[in-house]
């Protein structure tokens, strides 16, 4: 019974034994074993310098902390966002302008030397995005930076030259800017009022040029058209007459042709039209009984 106790106690001592040993193995794994995400970069340090670089997914070993530890930094793109700034155009028109700029580390060992982290990369952003914003403005006048006529537009051309310059820049701090682009752009509250009461002025002294330019443009309009129609009505009359005259000499030739057939049957015809338009239903003549018009109402004629 004695013996059967202790040989139960010799095999959980070595289970205790063997669990404390994998627990240390296990402890001492993760002090030397590290993993890489696909999205973030790896900077083994010794003694707070950086001696390794890791930026491929996996597993990675290095000496146990304190000896060695990792900094893990984000290698995706990031978006810096700041407040609004006041900057001056060519043509020193002051401006408020509301931007964001994307970047993404470039060195990861440059990068933990000059900003450390993130806070730090923004404010190097800060001061790397204004002052390259600064620069650039300065070379546009307020026209070529918001204007509806877009081939004198130069906003992004502007923000071109602003990336390359803040490019530059930032590479001294393992940074790399990838775009910037502006959110608003417009006037300081103190400028406001001034500048649109400006624009408003500008804009009905156009409306008044284009009235102008309407108003003349109509005259000559107008003087075309009435030109054009009294060359038509004169065009008209004279054809008019033309075939007026054509008609009366046909008409002369008609009757000269009937008279010399016929010249009593003739008259007499002439006699009836003129019947027709001189008398009718409301028509009293006062005539003499011998009047030559009346011979064929008396009832007799002479042959």
């Amino acid at each position: 019974m004695e013996m059967t106790k202790t040989v139960s106690g010799h095999k959980l001592n070595k289970k205790i034994v063997l669990g404390a040993f994998l627990t240390v193995i296990l402890l001492f794994l993760t002090l030397i074993i590290y993993k890489v995400d696909v999205t973030e970069y790896a900077v083994v340090t010794q003694f707070g310098d950086p001696v390794v670089t890791v930026d491929q997914p996996g597993l990675r070993v290095k000496l146990p902390d304190p000896l060695q530890s990792v900094q893990r930094l984000d290698k995706r793109i990031q978006v810096y966002k700041t407040n609004s700034i006041e900057l001056l155009t060519l043509d020193k028109k002051s401006v408020s302008i509301d931007y964001y700029g994307t970047w993404k580390i470039a060195d990861p060992v440059l990068y933990l030397k000059t900003v450390k982290d993130k806070i730090g990369a923004e404010a190097r952003l800060l001061d790397v995005f204004s002052s390259s914003l600064g620069v650039q403005m300065g070379k546009y006048s307020l026209d070529q930076l918001v204007n509806v006529d877009t081939k004198k537009l130069q906003l992004d051309t502007m923000l071109g030259s602003t990336v390359s310059y803040a490019k530059e820049r930032a590479r001294e701090y393992g940074i790399e800017v990838v775009d910037a682009q502006v959110r608003v752009l417009n006037f300081p509250e103190a400028n406001k009022k001034s500048v649109y009461d400006r624009m408003k002025a500008e804009r009905e002294q156009m409306a008044q040029k284009y009235r102008s330019e309407g108003s003349e443009e109509a005259t000559k309009i107008r003087a075309n058209a009435d030109k054009e129609q009294k060359i038509i009505l004169s065009e008209a009359n004279k054809q008019a007459q033309q075939i007026k005259g054509e008609g009366d000499a046909k008409a002369i030739q008609i009757y000269g042709a009937a008279f010399q057939k016929d010249p009593k049957f003739y008259e007499f015809i002439r006699t009836l039209e003129t019947y027709q338009k001189t008398i009718d239903k409301n028509t009293t003549l006062i005539l003499p009984s011998t009047a030559e018009i009346l011979k064929y109402l008396s009832g007799s004629t002479k042959n």
